[in-house]
């Protein structure tokens, strides 16, 4: 059986040691994995129109590549998941790039958590279309995979265009496993 953990973000604030101490103790526990939550941005609660979600401008979110990257130094053997990574406000190569990177690093510790979020603020302050996040990351998830297991890949959707180009490194996992998370009409 393989038993993980959710890194707690709200608790830990911006303790490096603190959160390097958790990593190592998950680690030490004999816990198979952390997972991690994205979120990129908070909406004030307070602006015109209200807002009742969970994540505010004062939620501490660290961004998960860069706080994975911070725990695989700090640990030998625990995997790390995102759960779940907003794939359709990102941008797709870099998110290849970034994950590949970070496999590499970390000898094959990645899992990517993908869902396509709800929160509407997020969207608009990261320039992306809300209303088209479920046919977009359909589209990110099989590139995504070919930039992990080709050299060279031409790839042409609505969103993307890549003529004959690929990243490296590649990732120690070919592909990256993708978990795909979510509950609402559009990610279902």
């Amino acid at each position: 059986m393989r038993v993980g953990v959710i890194f707690p973000q709200f608790e830990f604030g911006n303790d490096p040691s603190a959160i390097r101490e958790y990593a190592q103790t998950a680690e030490a526990l004999g816990y198979t994995h952390i997972g991690a939550d994205d979120h990129v941005i908070g909406p004030n609660p307070q602006r015109p129109g209200g807002w009742n979600g969970w994540v505010t401008f004062r939620t501490p979110f660290h961004e998960p590549f860069v706080l994975f990257s911070f725990m695989a130094g700090v640990t030998g053997r625990i995997e790390f998941e995102t759960c779940v990574l907003l794939l359709p406000q990102r941008q797709t190569v870099l998110v290849a790039k970034q994950a590949a990177t970070l496999d590499v690093l970390s000898g094959g510790r990645l899992r990517l958590g993908v869902g396509i979020g709800w929160n509407i603020i997020e969207y608009l302050a990261l320039g992306a279309d809300f209303h088209t996040r479920g046919r977009r990351v359909d589209e990110q998830i099989t590139l995504l995979r070919r930039l992990w297991t080709q050299p060279l890949v031409t790839f042409e959707s609505p969103h993307h265009t890549i003529p004959d180009a690929g990243i490296n490194p590649l990732p120690v996992q070919r592909p990256i496993p993708i978990w795909i998370g979510g509950q609402s009409e559009a990610a279902i």
